[in-house]
């Protein structure tokens, strides 16, 4: 492909003609740099790969995008303002704008983005609308799921991926647009057509994020400036904050009066081992949903749902199917087990997480709420303190055991962790084998109780030492109950 169709809407200067360049590939890593290739400089948290411009000239690279000069010999070099940006718009050109021929859904928020996301997929597929899904889970395209390190991937992949949904026979997408991938222009390079808020709260604060809340919810309103209709859960108090500046048409949900799509009568249900939430929509629908993931907070994330769907040819039938059957991998997903007890997997993995997934299951008013977890190594300590004496609090009894210790001593991670549980009367077990402690729940499970194992959800791994093992709960669960643990 000719440099100057890849360039086509970017501001640029280039002290060399380029008119007839060919590009074979498109590189952001100088170690993939093959005769022909576009290469890329991006400034990552320690890397600067402009210093390796010079390296991929030698390499071949028939041109450099940059933005800082750069020495690389007679190699072609194109200046711009933000190579990020400039990654996205030439990736979109590379595969040939897939996102123009798929209707776009991008999903920001503190939290609900993943659940909304799977909600979404459930209910247009429940009316034949093929769609793919790219996010923390990983890339989803029909029974196909890709793992990736980060809830948003790097803007090259993400028209990668794209265009693979396309050439699939998908009709819509829906992205997980995070604080950071927004940032960082991951999703940049074309206008999504629906974009979603769902709720606003401090997180990812610190050295490799954002530097203050304040940049945080700056970064979150930059999809609202990147899609042609904004929808916003206006029950959230930061709503106002995260919509500013916006450039899109709006729309809203809630419970509230003034939202465009309400929820009313919401009520918790429990239904042979599976919990969920009923609720009314009022408004732009007018009909009953039952949705198969428990919580209040499931109600937010299926309004989100059904008010990017009705955008779609999708009617009651396609939105009540697909939010009573959707299941997220990881996130409060429920285990079939043979007693007449609950047992679920999640992500939660901080304080903030384990106080709503737990809080959210009292609710159900279980006979015992069991939580099973352990913390990261090489993390914050406090964090650890904090997730103890949460479990301490709002469980009955807390059995610690390991998650990704890393290069930590799981016991003293569990040291930890039991200084925040001795601040509580909360009941606790230790045992630091994390297959042991499944099993420990499931052999001792009684009538009535809630088992939520905590920390690991969509994970299939653990990492000890530097070395990830695998390790999928579910198989753990399996083995459990058949005997061969």
């Amino acid at each position: 492909m000719k440099l100057q169709k890849l360039l086509d809407g970017l501001r640029y200067t280039c002290g060399r003609p380029i008119e007839d360049l060919e590009i074979n590939s498109v590189v952001y890593d100088s170690r993939k740099v093959a005769p022909g290739s576009l290469f890329i400089c991006l400034r990552g948290f320690s890397v600067d790969s402009h210093d390796f411009a010079g390296r991929a000239a030698e390499a071949g690279a028939a041109a450099i995008v940059a933005q800082r000069p750069v020495e690389c010999g007679d190699t072609p070099v194109v200046m711009v303002e933000d190579t990020r940006y400039a990654l996205a718009v030439i990736s979109a050109a590379w595969f040939g704008h897939p996102a123009r021929e798929l209707t776009t859904v991008g999903i920001t928020g503190t939290k609900g983005k993943t659940t909304v996301s799977y909600m979404i997929r459930s209910i247009l597929e429940a009316g034949g609308i093929r769609t793919g899904v790219i996010g923390t889970i990983g890339i989803v395209i029909g029974g196909e799921v890709v793992k990736t390190d980060n809830t948003t991937p790097e803007s090259y992949d993400v028209q990668k991926y794209l265009r693979r949904m396309v050439d699939s026979g998908c009709r819509a997408a829906v992205l997980e647009a995070s604080s950071i991938g927004l940032r960082d222009r991951r999703v940049a390079g074309f206008l999504f057509d629906y974009g979603v808020f769902t709720n606003f709260s401090p997180d990812h604060i610190g050295r490799n994020e954002h530097k203050d809340v304040a940049e945080y919810m700056h970064c979150k309103s930059m999809l609202f400036r990147q899609c042609r209709t904004g929808i916003f859960n206006i029950d959230d108090e930061n709503w106002k904050g995260v919509a500013a500046g916006h450039t899109c048409r709006v729309e809203t949900y809630g419970f509230g009066k003034d939202a465009g799509l309400r929820a009313s009568g919401a009520r918790l249900f429990s239904r042979a081992g599976r919990l969920g939430v009923h609720f009314n929509l009022e408004g732009r629908l007018n009909f009953g949903v039952d949705v198969g993931i428990p919580g209040r907070f499931s109600v937010y994330n299926a309004l989100a749902a059904a008010a990017v769907c009705l955008h779609f040819p999708v009617g009651e039938k396609e939105i009540r199917e697909g939010l009573a059957t959707v299941r997220v991998r990881g996130r409060v997903e429920p285990v079939e087990v043979p007693g007449n007890y609950t047992l679920l997997i999640d992500y939660a993995h901080n304080a903030l997480s384990m106080e709503n997934i737990l809080g959210t299951l009292r609710e159900y008013r279980p006979h015992r709420l069991i939580c099973l977890f352990g913390a990261g190594g090489n993390r914050d300590r406090e964090r650890r303190f904090e997730m103890g004496e949460t479990s301490g609090r709002l469980a009955d009894l807390s059995v610690v055991t390991a998650d990704n210790s890393r290069y930590e001593d799981v016991m003293d991670i569990i040291a930890d962790i039991k200084v925040g549980l001795a601040r509580t009367n909360g009941k606790y077990v230790v045992i630091p084998d994390r297959k042991q402690a499944i099993k420990y729940c499931i052999e001792n499970a009684q009538d009535g109780d809630i088992i939520v194992l905590a920390g690991k959800g969509h994970e299939d791994y653990q990492e000890i030492k530097g070395v990830k093992y695998h390790l999928d709960e579910r198989e753990v669960v399996a083995d459990v109950l058949a005997g061969r643990l």
